[in-house]
């Protein structure tokens, strides 16, 4: 797993949720409003369930004995909130408040939490994982990614479909309960689902970084505008 992961950017976890894990991820997504295609909670809140715990641990000896979760964010691709992501890059991170400091920028507020984009290096650290609560065949919005475009660095917007064409394609299919890692610079984009399905995911990053200057992930304190 973790040389696919540093070779080709992505990989699926040997392990899956099961029993009571995939229960706790299930009601994360209790009471959805519906229309809504995704909701941003609190990293600690994703970093409780035992599922995370879980992958936390095996990704230790690989991240470092800090590795948690610095953001995490539900999905779920439903009739009235379907949509299609087009190829591109994860740039930034949520983190407690805004402070000028070298490196970072621009800063954004999503959903009313801050979020600013990092040094590049800090960023090719990190892993995104996806859990799945949903199968994801062909016909349910599966992620594509681009395999080996984390080592490109940040890639400009002129020379995505360029690097795509270059290095193909993968269809990130996956079971109810499946975990997929991804470098998080790697180059991903996802079709519309097909009417009538749903496809929950809990997306979390994971760092063992601490940021510089004083800045703080947002699982260090409350983000806020």
């Amino acid at each position: 797993m973790i040389e696919s992961l540093e070779e080709q950017g992505h990989a699926l976890w040997p392990s899956r949720l099961a029993g009571e894990e995939l229960a706790e991820l299930a009601r994360l997504f209790d009471a959805w409003p519906k229309g809504r295609p995704g909701r941003r909670i609190d990293p600690a809140r994703a970093g409780g369930l035992a599922g995370v715990e879980r992958l936390c641990a095996a990704m230790r000896p690989y991240m470092g004995e800090a590795v948690r979760p610095v953001r995490a964010i539900l999905f779920d691709k439903q009739d009235g909130a379907n949509w299609a992501l087009g190829w591109h890059q994860d740039r930034t991170i949520e983190v407690a408040e805004r402070k000028q400091v070298e490196g970072f920028g621009p800063w954004t507020v999503k959903q009313g939490r801050v979020h600013v984009a990092p040094p590049v290096s800090l960023l090719e650290r990190m892993v995104t994982v996806r859990f799945h609560l949903d199968p994801v065949d062909g016909e349910n919005a599966p992620l594509l990614v681009a395999p080996g475009s984390h080592r490109r660095g940040l890639i400009p917007e002129e020379a995505i479909s360029g690097v795509v064409e270059e290095l193909g394609e993968v269809v990130c299919v996956a079971e109810a309960g499946a975990v997929w890692l991804y470098r998080t610079l790697i180059l991903h984009a996802s079709a519309r689902s097909v009417p009538g399905r749903h496809r929950r995911v809990l997306q979390i990053d994971l760092s063992a970084d601490d940021l510089s200057g004083g800045l703080g992930w947002a699982i260090d304190g409350k983000s806020a505008a």
